[in-house]
């Protein structure tokens, strides 16, 4: 199973509402809780699994423009690190791993940095966020996917709890 559903809400704690809190945690973290809950109950039935959870950077080192995005992917890296130590312990040969993207080049980046921009250059605010990348340039879906295809697949049979950062050196700074 790939959890791979998100939204994100641009505000800092001040400006976000209660609703929009809970939207962002509706589907980010509620939606991940539910998803590995029930992958879990139909793996054990089959033999065992691979759960990856789609995390981000953000759930790791915070931004003070996304509280309640931050906060989902937080409580979803911790989430699937507890399920992965209760699969572990009862031998259900269930694996769960996260994958912590940074900026990925996608619609969702673009639309946080048009809003970002405020009506100013979204072309110069891209390549500001690509300046904050050792690698000097964002990620590529296929980044993300092939981090996937390797959680997913026999090759990581001895991974479970882990966390695969795909962020162009972004966290390591």
């Amino acid at each position: 199973l790939v959890n791979n559903a998100g939204v994100g809400a641009g505000k800092n704690i001040e400006e976000i509402s209660f609703e929009e809190w809970r939207w962002v945690m509706s589907v980010n973290l509620d939606g991940v809780f539910l998803g590995t809950k029930y992958a879990i109950e139909e793996m054990k039935r089959t033999g065992g699994g691979s759960i990856i959870n789609l995390s981000s950077i953000e759930g790791i080192v915070g931004d003070s423009r996304m509280v309640a995005y931050d906060s989902s992917k937080g409580g979803l890296r911790t989430l699937s690190k507890s399920a992965a130590l209760h699969c572990a312990k009862r031998g259900y040969n269930i694996r769960i791993n996260t994958v912590h993207p940074g900026f990925i080049d996608t619609a969702m980046v673009r639309g946080f940095l048009k809003a970002q921009a405020k009506g100013g250059n979204v072309e110069t605010a891209y390549k500001a966020l690509e300046a904050l990348h050792p690698l000097g340039h964002l990620g590529e879906p296929s980044d993300v996917a092939y981090a996937v295809l390797y959680l997913a697949s026999d090759e990581s049979k001895f991974a479970t709890g882990s966390e695969l950062v795909i962020d162009g050196g972004y966290t390591a700074q």
